[in-house]
């Protein structure tokens, strides 16, 4: 009977909402409207047969290194396996460079300077250390996806440069320490450990743009992959926040003393508003998963492992909705709150843009928001993972909802909600 009266409270509720225009508009046209546009920018309707949405990225290198590193960073740039990913364009002059990412010509410029080489692989010559010398990237603010790309794909092969000249000093010693070289012969040992690894670092060995699935197949890059969760994630927020404000509402209305007049608990009456949220907040993302599926045929992934994380990040995002409502007093000051969280946790979540190109500690602070970690899930499951890829992401939510719930429930008991 208990059970009854929870899924009854909780089914009026998700009626009442869904029958709101103005709660439809934000919850459903919003992000549809936003999707569609997304989908028209990354070429979704363009009748194209690929389903990557972002090709061509045009970016300006500057090779003034001429040497070994220098070389192999344009060779993977300019490589085969990136050809349908970047357009890339061989200049000369660095200030030009700089003015034609200003100009909006290119996503990106990467700047090789003089001595890179030199730097990372020191000739025998050198009777000192070598100044470190760093590769500048220039990027166009008004492109950060295409210049995030290019980012990553950089930092993939300084990366693997970097693990080479720590392996070659290692070596080096390694053999010191042993009595299998001489100090003498060090620097030329060095030098060749460094130069074979150097020549291994092509783009093959680098990057891959595919990933593989756990089946075995390959999943291509796409950009809406990125861009549809984190609307869905962003408007969840406002779902939850406009079920916790009809809490309030209800409440000064004296609706829900009234449901006490029969032969129902506070408990349940409580229980089933915060029911009828959390089901909200699961049909309107699984309405909007199935929407961009259909109109995009966007893959979500396996869809087990994208219905369990669609239950986690509804818990978590309801979670916050009652700690809203526990704490503040009034409707107007929830929607005014809730908007506010709506888009705070959007930008923290990275709704808008990746934030991996922000500090670590904004990358550690995004963690108090359930889209940052219904973002990881959901861009994991594209990628081609299963259930084990969104193991940590649910955990993490289902915490956080938990936590969220306790507090809440504290609070709200204080205050006396639901009481005759």
């Amino acid at each position: 009977m208990t059970t009854r009266k929870l899924f009854q409270i909780a089914l009026k509720d998700l009626r009442l909402i869904f029958r709101d225009r103005s709660a439809l508009v934000l919850m459903l046209l919003a992000p549809f409207l936003l999707t569609l546009g997304m989908g028209a920018i990354t070429g979704r309707f363009s009748g194209s047969d690929t389903n990557s949405g972002v090709s061509d990225i045009p970016v300006a290198l500057v090779n003034q290194d001429g040497a070994q590193l220098g070389d192999a960073l344009v060779e993977m740039f300019t490589s085969a396996d990136l050809d349908a990913l970047l357009a890339p364009a061989l200049l000369t002059d660095p200030a030009a460079a700089r003015a034609a990412v200003d100009n909006d010509e290119y996503a990106a410029a990467i700047l090789i300077p003089a001595g890179f080489t030199a730097s990372i692989i020191p000739s025998p010559a050198q009777s000192a250390p070598p100044h470190p010398v760093q590769v500048e990237f220039y990027a166009n603010p008004t492109r950060p996806t295409s210049a995030g790309i290019l980012k990553a794909i950089l930092e993939a092969f300084l990366g693997r440069v970097e693990v080479s000249r720590i392996a070659g000093q290692v070596t080096v010693s390694r053999l010191l320490e042993d009595g299998i070289i001489s100090a003498d012969q060090a620097v030329q040992v060095g030098m060749s450990a460094a130069e074979e690894m150097a020549q291994s670092t092509d783009a093959g060995s680098t990057i891959r743009l595919v990933t593989t699935m756990e089946g075995g197949g390959a999943v291509a890059f796409d950009i809406l992959a990125y861009m549809a969760p984190g609307m869905a994630l962003m408007f969840l927020m406002f779902t939850v926040t406009y079920g916790a404000r009809s809490l309030l509402v209800e409440n000064r209305q004296g609706t829900l003393a009234r449901m006490l007049i029969s032969p129902t608990t506070s408990t349940q009456v409580l229980g089933g508003k915060v029911l009828g949220i959390f089901l909200t907040a699961i049909t309107q993302l699984l309405i909007l998963i199935g929407g961009t599926s259909l109109l995009f045929r966007l893959q979500w992934g396996n869809p087990l492992a994208v219905v369990v994380l669609v239950l986690a990040a509804a818990f978590a995002a309801t979670g916050w909705g009652m700690i809203i409502a526990a704490f503040l007093k009034t409707p107007g000051q929830i929607a005014s709150v809730g908007s506010a969280v709506m888009l705070i946790f959007g930008l923290l979540g990275g709704s808008f843009f990746d934030i991996t190109m922000l500090p670590k500690w904004v990358q550690t602070l995004s963690k108090v928001s359930p889209n940052a970690w219904g973002m990881e899930g959901f861009l994991d499951l594209a990628r081609g993972g299963g259930m084990a890829v969104v193991r940590t992401p649910v955990i993490a939510l289902l915490i956080m909802g938990a936590l969220l719930f306790i507090a809440a429930s504290f609070w709200l008991s204080r205050r006396g909600l639901a009481r005759q």
